[in-house]
């Protein structure tokens, strides 16, 4: 046997402990489950998860952009079209196609600018807000181009690469100003829109309604967007492609309780009238109406004067236009609506309702004689009837027949040690709340009382305090509440705010309790009648209950209805002059004048009416800012008004600057 043999042993096999054994089992087992589960993964992702992946590469290369749906009509309550949506050529820029950035797309932007009477600095603006909200779409940049425009660019389409023509529909209002802030207008929803409710599920670069009905009915008026698939390339730019769309579900069509020839003719009255005040020296440059059924709160019609018109936003507003359209400071401009959101003093219209508070109160008797004199005197401070008039001590019909103040002021101060009996029945009656318009929003009032002095005192206590200030004009002076407070009020004057509708609201109260034997309904006024399909199928009816119930002393409210009826129908009455040649028997007119007095302005003009008709009744509010005495002003608009109503001729009546 070699040496080598004998060095190698009879087993050459080295013997393996146990624990080594144990270590090497478990490094296999481990290596075998990793294997294990990469294999199994391999297979989900190849077998069970390859047609989501398949699908995930898809959509990477394959962009979905919006097709606008056809918006819904609007159209007054016997179907006329009010608002509509028209088709018309569009300047577009598709940004996928423009010249590289810098000089060249610049000099685009120029020619472009020159063409179109645009900017270069708005151009792109433009570009960049459009790629923002919807990122692979064409950006409109003008509609209504022209045919000088569209020739051009169609001959010398190389000097204007990314430049594109094309058809779209817009939103078109055929009667311009008329009702505008009713109506309201559309516009691409802004990135803060979408993350309010009212536009939720809404995309980037939906066009809505912004105010009016066009915002609170838009959920059916907006319609389903459609979608046009787009394949990209690598690069992230659009490549020819057949995908086939989703088509856009057209909006519903919106019927409003509005009528088209009593709003036209209202708003022509309404300027008349403000015309007419000019003419005769007063600065009146603001005013607004509504005419409403008080059965059921239908609006007949509604306007606000200075207005607007809505197909202005068809086309992009520059931050300065829309700034002309919103106003600034006290100065609201033509996109408020003063029939809605007006926060005025109401004068002599407000003394109905003062009469019916102290009345059902026990404050006052109808037959009590009070106000004689030009004027009363409490502590040291006078209170006057306008013009120093005397009107003797009146009873409650004569002293609403010729508004005698100082009547009105002895009930103010008779009714401030009795609690609050003319509050509570402004409030009662619908002043001071929301009526529940279906409008996006609208101005809530203010009827003062001692809890709402101390309220404002501790507001500017508060404000002095912590901004070390004198005044922060909340309240001209902290002090309690006073029977003066209470005076002014009798008569629509002191810190009383409301607005056309909100009064409308209360003289529609007294009107249907007068005719239902003093069961009254505050009904919620209303502008939606009911959603049509496009073809005309009715999709849902609108209803609007009533917001409350009143029962009012039938006694009471019958002197209270013949003083205004008086005031409008017999000689000495303060509008009887404006309704002279009426036929008072077949449709009987209630009516008040108000000449209201505003810090810093010309007395406003106030006329509130009820016009009596078994299947056509009518209440009326009218108000002219700065516009003279009620009768002067107001109340002319509101015989127009009414004569349009009833088929009456249509005669501009001159109205009397001799009572309020």
């Amino acid at each position: 046997m070699s040496a080598i043999e004998r060095g190698r042993g009879g087993d050459p096999r080295i013997p393996v402990s146990p624990q080594l054994a144990l270590r090497v089992a478990i490094i296999g087992g481990v290596a075998m489950v990793i294997f294990g589960l990469i294999f199994f993964r391999l297979w989900y992702l190849q077998v069970l998860s390859g047609e989501q992946y398949v699908q995930q590469a898809n959509a990477n290369r394959v962009r979905d952009l919006p097709i606008p749906a056809p918006r819904g009509q609007i159209l007054d309550r016997e179907g006329r079209a009010i608002v509509t949506s028209r088709t018309t050529n569009a300047v577009q820029i598709v940004p996928s196609a423009l010249p590289p950035a810098g000089a060249p797309r610049l000099a685009l932007y120029r020619r472009l600018g020159h063409l179109l009477e645009l900017s270069p600095g708005r151009i792109q603006a433009l570009v960049i807000r459009g790629r923002t909200a919807v990122p692979y779409a064409p950006v409109t940049i003008k509609t209504d181009a022209g045919p000088g425009v569209l020739t051009v660019l169609g001959e010398r389409q190389n000097e204007f690469p990314g430049v594109v023509q094309q058809p779209v529909s817009i939103r078109a209002y055929p009667y311009g100003e008329m009702a505008a802030q009713a109506l309201g207008y559309v516009s691409q929803v802004s990135e803060p829109e979408l993350k309010l409710r009212a536009f939720h599920g809404v995309q980037a670069g939906t066009v809505v309604g912004q105010e009016g009905l066009e915002f609170y009915y838009d959920r059916y008026l907006r319609g389903r967007t459609g979608v046009q698939r787009v394949e990209v390339n690598a690069a992230d730019y659009p490549v020819p492609s057949r995908l086939a769309p989703t088509a856009p579900l057209a909006g519903h069509s919106l019927k409003v309780t509005l009528d088209l020839g009593l709003q036209k003719e209202s708003e022509k009255a309404l300027l008349q009238g403000i015309e007419n005040a000019r003419a005769g020296g007063k600065p009146a440059d603001a005013g607004a109406f509504v005419a409403m059924d008080p059965r059921n709160g239908q609006v007949l019609a509604m306007g606000s004067s200075p207005g607007f018109n809505p197909n202005k936003f068809a086309k992009p507003l520059t931050e300065t236009q829309y700034k002309q359209l919103l106003g600034s400071g006290s100065a609201s401009g033509p996109l408020t609506d003063r029939a809605v959101n007006g926060a005025y003093p109401t004068g002599s219209t407000f003394k109905p309702i003062a009469a019916m508070g102290a009345l059902e109160a026990g404050v006052i008797t109808p037959n009590q004689a009070l106000g004689a004199g030009a004027c009363i005197t409490v502590s040291t401070q006078q209170f006057c009837n306008a013009g120093h008039a005397e009107f003797g001590a009146v009873s409650l019909v004569q002293a609403l027949k010729v508004s005698s103040d100082t009547y009105f002021f002895e009930v103010g101060k008779l009714a401030n040690p009795r609690g609050e009996a003319i509050q509570d029945m402004a409030r009662k009656l619908g002043i001071g709340r929301s009526t529940g318009i279906d409008l996006p929003s609208e101005f809530d009032g203010v009827v003062p009382d001692r809890a709402w002095i101390a309220k404002q005192d501790a507001l500017e206590e508060r404000c002095r305090r912590l901004k070390h200030r004198a005044s922060c004009g909340i309240v001209a002076e902290i002090r309690p509440w006073s029977v003066g407070d209470n005076m002014h009020l009798a008569v629509g004057q002191g810190d009383l705010l409301t607005d056309p509708l909100q009064m409308a609201v209360a003289y529609s109260t007294l009107a249907n309790a007068y005719e239902r034997g003093g069961d009254g309904t505050v009904v919620t006024p209303h502008l939606g009648m009911e959603i049509d399909e496009t073809k005309g199928g009715l999709v849902q009816s609108l209803s609007f209950p009533a917001r409350s119930h009143v029962r009012l002393n039938y006694s009471d409210l019958s002197l209270v209805m013949e003083g205004i009826h008086q005031a409008a129908s017999l000689t000495g009455g303060t509008s009887a002059d404006v309704w002279k040649g009426w036929d008072q028997a077949l449709h009987p007119v209630y009516g008040k004048t108000g000449t209201a007095q505003r810090a810093g302005h010309e007395d406003q003009s106030w006329y509130m009416a009820y016009i009596g008709d078994p299947t056509r009744p009518i209440v009326i509010a009218v108000t002219v800012e700065q516009g003279g005495f009620g009768a002067e002003t107001a109340a002319p608009i509101a015989r127009l008004m009414a004569s349009k109503w009833f088929g009456k001729p249509l005669k501009f009546v001159v109205g009397s600057s001799k009572t309020l």
